[in-house]
């Protein structure tokens, strides 16, 4: 009984003393983690993945793009975890904060590359002579070229077009793409040198 009066001084709610038992835990598990405990990572990831997944969808509609930003989270964590201060705020708050921030960035990043796909003309792709202009004629075949470059980037297999769309609308170099994925270089360069000459081969059949 005087374990829980120290727990509950007067005014607390059992709901708040459970939130504050879950937050000194957490941040146990932080600490641990600082010291590349990967047990503690373990047990934080069981923690927390389901609700950053969540935060994640909620912002993203989009499972395989909520689970990418969860991965990245929990690598962020585990390499920052030497400096989680819990004075500033729990882990499970800090955590949520990178996951909502990370999902805005990549729902910008994902409307940007859709603007430069738009963007993209038929010169671009290498299917117009260099006279063309936007303002010509020809400005809504244009248009129309464009939704074929689209939906020439969204049929390549799901690992050239990560590789294409990082290297060509996230302006990231081939080494930063095969730490971003995780992948030898020399796998993300073939998968961008196929993606390209799909591309290619796919675009190069629309010459009017």
């Amino acid at each position: 009984m005087r374990l829980y009066a120290r727990m509950n001084p007067a005014g607390s709610t059992p709901e708040a003393v459970a939130a504050a038992e879950r937050a000194h835990f957490d941040a146990e598990l932080m600490r641990r983690m600082g010291r590349s405990d990967r047990e503690a990572f373990a047990q934080l990831y069981d923690r927390f993945s389901r609700p950053l997944f969540a935060t994640a969808l909620r912002i993203l509609h989009n499972s395989a793009e909520a689970e990418d930003i969860v991965q990245d989270v929990f690598l962020a964590l585990w390499e920052k975890a030497a400096a989680f201060e819990s004075g500033r705020g729990s882990a499970f708050a800090w955590a949520v904060t990178l996951t909502r921030n990370r999902a805005i960035d990549r729902v910008r990043m994902r409307k940007r590359r859709s603007e430069l796909l738009a963007e993209t003309t038929a010169e671009d792709a290498g299917t117009q002579p260099s006279g063309a202009g936007p303002d010509s004629a020809d400005g809504l075949v244009l248009k129309e070229q464009a939704g074929v470059v689209r939906a020439a980037v969204a049929a390549l297999p799901a690992d050239q077009q990560r590789a294409v769309e990082l290297a060509f609308f996230s302006g990231l170099t081939q080494q930063e793409i095969a730490e971003k994925l995780r992948e030898p270089l020399g796998t993300v360069k073939a998968r961008i040198r196929r993606g390209l000459l799909r591309l290619r081969d796919t675009l190069g059949g629309r010459h009017d």
